[in-house]
């Protein structure tokens, strides 16, 4: 409840190094990242005025790995109200930075590769 406008929250899969890329590090182990989305997009808008407010930590070049997860965080976002959402896609050092910077990480237990996801918050109105 302390994130304000604009701020960016990561929930972060279990190969994430999380205590060595934020100041804030939330624990959620056992929880995997779809339901912790799940429950943050009932308490917390995505941001508005921005083109992307949901970015992925996207495949290292070469990695022909599946990412089924990212389907599954399209299903969380069509049914929360955003299915015009596209993800921005950023590079493994990029998504590192940005976390980094992030209001918080947290650190599940989600097993699925590339399962990193960072959320900006939005408005909250009436």
């Amino acid at each position: 409840m302390e994130m304000g406008h604009g701020d960016e929250i990561v929930i972060a899969d279990g190969n994430f190094p999380a205590a060595s890329h934020t100041v804030r590090l939330i624990r959620a182990d056992g929880h995997g990242i779809p339901e912790m989305v799940s429950a943050l997009l009932q308490l917390f808008p995505l941001d508005q005025y921005v083109e992307r407010p949901v970015a992925l930590m996207d495949r290292v070049p070469g990695d022909t790995i599946q990412t089924p997860i990212w389907q599954e965080y399209r299903r969380i976002l069509d049914a929360g109200g955003y299915r015009d959402t596209t993800f921005e896609m950023l590079d493994r050092f990029d998504f590192y930075d940005r976390a980094k910077n992030a209001y918080a990480v947290v650190a599940t237990g989600e097993r699925a590769q590339y399962a990193n996801i960072l959320l900006k918050k939005g408005v909250i109105k009436k």
